[in-house]
């Protein structure tokens, strides 16, 4: 074999190697960019999932966050309606005529007052004379004090050993604390 045939079978042999070295390398790269498309869609399919289950973490805390506001509005309002129920309660107990007030206070002194009690009406409360006509005034042998401080209305008896609230604030205080739950029912219905 010639020089030139050497030559040339080398350089034939270079290019068929530089060709198959070509080849495989072709070969290796669409196999990482498979595998590389392949791990980005496991990651972008991840990435997603998560993405999702933050937003519908998201949207579940909203929701919770205005189911919450809406009960704290209607509990506020609700709140609202009673008080306006007592204030009206206090507005009627206000204006009772003569012989409601005096019945109401009779009742009162005979289930609250003990004997020697001093009674102290509330500034503007108009019957003090008709109480003290009373037959229970002079059983349970009842003072009346000279003082005459707001009390919102109705009066107040100091005794011996303790005093007692009855002025219409406290008894309508009390009549909440009592019968709330089934004022609410009557004015807001059982299932509100």
């Amino acid at each position: 074999m010639g020089k030139e045939e050497i030559v040339a079978r080398l350089l034939s042999d270079a290019e068929a190697e530089a060709a198959e070295t070509v080849r495989a390398a072709q070969i290796r790269a669409e196999e990482i960019l498979a595998a590389a498309k392949e791990q980005c869609g496991r990651e972008r399919d991840g990435a997603e999932r998560e993405a999702e289950a933050r937003a519908l973490r998201i949207r579940e805390g909203r929701e919770a966050t205005a189911r919450l506001d809406g009960k704290k509005i209607r509990l506020a309002e609700k709140r609202r309606v009673l008080d306006a129920v007592y204030r009206r309660a206090l507005e009627m107990l206000l204006r009772l005529d003569r012989s409601d007030a005096v019945a109401l206070a009779e009742r009162l002194l005979k289930e609250n007052a003990e004997e020697g009690d001093e009674i102290v009406f509330s500034a503007g409360f108009l019957y003090g004379e008709d109480i003290e006509r009373l037959p229970v005034f002079r059983e349970k042998k009842l003072t009346v004090s000279g003082e005459r401080p707001d009390l919102g209305g109705g009066f107040l008896l100091r005794g011996k050993t303790s005093d007692k609230d009855i002025t219409y604030p406290a008894l309508l205080a009390a009549d909440r604390e009592n019968h709330q739950a089934e004022i609410a029912r009557a004015v807001f219905g059982t299932n509100r």
